[in-house]
């Protein structure tokens, strides 16, 4: 019953700070609380196996994003607006320009 607060939502620019895939960014697809995970668009690919169906015939090899731990990424725009903190840091470089 009692929600989980997260700092990202689902549909959010994210980038991600640390692990193998630090530096990449994208949107975020799932955040899954209890887990304390999320899904980013074009991180973390991963291969799955699926088997011979009517969809899949012959079967076939699917990539999708895999889930990644959610203190790996920082917010870094939300409904299209930066956030402030990627505000302040931009500034910040341009006074140092």
């Amino acid at each position: 019953m009692n929600r989980l607060k997260c700092h990202v939502r689902k549909g959010d620019h994210v980038e991600v700070i640390s692990g193998n895939f630090r530096g990449s960014s994208g949107k975020i697809l799932a955040v899954f609380p209890q887990k304390q995970r999320v899904l980013v668009e074009g991180v973390r690919i991963i291969k799955k196996h699926l088997r011979k169906s009517q969809d899949n015939p012959s079967g076939k090899i699917a990539e999708r994003e895999g889930p990644i731990h959610i203190s790996n990424v920082k917010l870094i725009e939300r409904d299209g607006k930066p956030v402030k903190a990627a505000e302040s840091k931009a500034k910040k470089d341009k006074r140092k320009s």
